[in-house]
């Protein structure tokens, strides 16, 4: 089994896709990890806040299955390839981590990015793989967390209702 982590963001009908992309998760991975939800300003664009979490999973499937069933995801809750990257969305489920592997190809880079560079996608990691080491860095998430310059990168941390269905418990 190789352990995985995806970012999610949302914000359009940001309660309903967040919950709904969490279900979906639930049906093509195992073990679920849910970080906290946390509000943030779009980044890049002017837009409505997002709410961005970050889940662990469990898989014994290879990456190209997994992007496309994130894919797969994304078009079922009406997210557009065609969209630009800096614009409003349904959902956006990013694969941050594949295991230890570091990868990069034909624009798939992992582990992201983003994880050193944006505050809703490594605070939630360090919340759910504080002692987990970036494969490239060799820090703990943790470790880059606590050095991370927020300044400019507001995140807060809200109390979002998962509902009754049980896919949806932390």
């Amino acid at each position: 089994m190789t352990r995985i982590y995806i970012s999610i963001g949302s914000n359009i009908s940001r309660d309903e896709n967040v919950r709904q992309s969490v279900y979906f998760l639930g049906k093509y991975f195992s073990n679920l990890l849910l970080s906290s939800v946390y509000e943030t300003e779009a980044v890049g664009f002017e837009g409505d806040d997002f709410f961005n979490l970050v889940v662990a999973a469990d898989t014994d499937q290879e990456l190209k299955t997994v992007r496309g069933w994130l894919q797969k995801i994304e078009e079922q809750q009406g997210r557009l390839r065609t969209q630009a990257r800096f614009t409003p969305r349904t959902i956006d489920l990013d694969l941050l981590l594949f295991g230890n592997e570091i990868i990069k190809q034909q624009g798939l880079e992992i582990p992201r990015a983003e994880i050193t560079e944006y505050a809703f996608v490594l605070k939630p990691l360090a919340e759910i793989a504080p002692a987990e080491q970036h494969p490239v860095t060799g820090s703990t998430y943790s470790q880059l967390w606590d050095e991370f310059d927020r300044e400019g990168q507001a995140l807060t941390k809200i109390n979002f209702q998962w509902g009754d269905h049980p896919d949806f418990s932390r």
